[in-house]
């Protein structure tokens, strides 16, 4: 298997009290709820309360293994994987790469600003905010001192518009006990969404309500502002206006992180990996993909990039191996099929001995 986050640690989970042998691989030695990044990145949650050590949540999954090590290829000819340290071969193989920040091949924009996918984003983007209005309370310019003041996020999701919220309410109830001298009318939170609504990829009513939230709070919301390039303090936009903002956070898009890969080629559609109803490769039915980085379709809709799809994938793929370990056909993924389960006839079955490998990529 290959992820150590949601996905990954969900199938390691379920195998607990299987037979097998589980190898979980990661750059990093913690797990880390991105779910609540935005906090770590406004100072409301201490980063220790988002990452927690991975052997720490697999201590009694006696039949698991953790390696530290970066991934830098997967062989399916081989069965193996290039990692920093040592290889690994494995007899099954659980791709949960998860996703990193999507720039749209902006590389300009990929420079200068930053997401929020990892811890030491987070981290410095609290950096960053604090450290501007430090400047800020020194600032005699008026110009630059509501520069300094003024945050931006780029892409009304799930994650720019919490960002937004959080910000605000450290704008309106913290931060103007710690910076008595600065008057705070002159702070701004600016949302700006290329779309014509938040929260487009869940009902409308939430995002319009989500909206009305964050207006009370004293968000500006700027639907419709395509951003090309951030230079010289500001964000420039598509029609040629431009907003001062000396705090920018890019949320707008994530992609797939998908691994290199050698052998025969892996279909691929918008960068996540097309699997079978079982979640695993058409071609090869010993490597499973789950998460963020498979197009496993729900009807006629690719299921969303979200920590409980990753999970119930993860779960699933755990019961598929139990099922072909005792020599029984599977069912395909629940999630996948609306809960309707059409026969099939499952892969033949892997001995006893196989080795199963959890193996986490994180680029960058």
């Amino acid at each position: 298997m290959i992820g150590a986050g949601f996905g990954g640690l969900a199938t390691a989970k379920a195998l607990r009290r299987t037979d097998v042998n589980v190898t979980v691989i990661d750059r990093h030695n913690y797990h880390l709820f991105q779910p609540l990044l935005y906090q770590v990145a406004t100072g409301l949650l201490d980063p220790s309360d988002i990452a927690y050590p991975i052997r720490r949540i697999l201590r009694r999954s006696r039949n698991v293994r953790v390696h530290l090590a970066d991934l830098r290829r997967i062989d399916l000819d081989r069965k193996r994987l290039v990692t920093s340290g040592e290889d690994v071969e494995y007899d099954v193989l659980v791709v949960a790469t998860g996703s990193v920040t999507d720039f749209f091949g902006n590389t300009s924009l990929a420079a200068r600003l930053s997401g929020l996918k990892h811890l030491t984003e987070a981290l410095a983007l609290r950096a960053l905010l604090l450290r501007n209005f430090e400047a800020a309370a020194l600032c005699r310019d008026e110009a630059e001192r509501r520069r300094l003041l003024t945050v931006a996020v780029v892409g009304a999701g799930p994650t720019g518009v919490e960002y937004c919220g959080a910000v605000a309410e450290l704008i309106n109830h913290v931060l103007p006990r710690d910076f008595p001298e600065l008057d705070f009318r002159e702070a701004r939170v600016v949302l700006i969404e290329a779309g014509d609504g938040a929260l487009t990829a869940f009902a409308p009513q939430l995002g319009r309500s989500a909206i009305r939230s964050l207006e009370r709070r004293g968000v500006r919301a700027h639907f419709g502002g395509v951003v090309t390039d951030a230079r010289d303090g500001s964000l420039l936009l598509e029609d040629g206006s431009s907003i001062p903002a000396a705090t920018v956070l890019w949320t707008a898009g994530v992609r797939p992180a998908a691994p290199a890969w050698s052998g025969r080629a892996v279909t691929t559609e918008r960068g996540r990996i097309v699997v079978t109803p079982q979640l695993h490769l058409p071609d090869r039915p010993e490597v499973f993909v789950i998460g963020d980085g498979a197009a496993t379709a729900s009807g006629a809709r690719v299921l969303p990039m979200l920590a409980p799809v990753a999970m119930q994938g993860g779960r699933h793929v755990a019961r598929v191996i139990r099922a072909r370990l005792r020599n029984r056909p599977s069912r395909p993924s629940a999630t996948a099929t609306r809960g309707r389960w059409p026969r099939w006839a499952g892969a033949a079955p892997w001995p006893r001995s196989a080795r199963f490998v959890c193996a986490a990529f994180r680029p960058g």
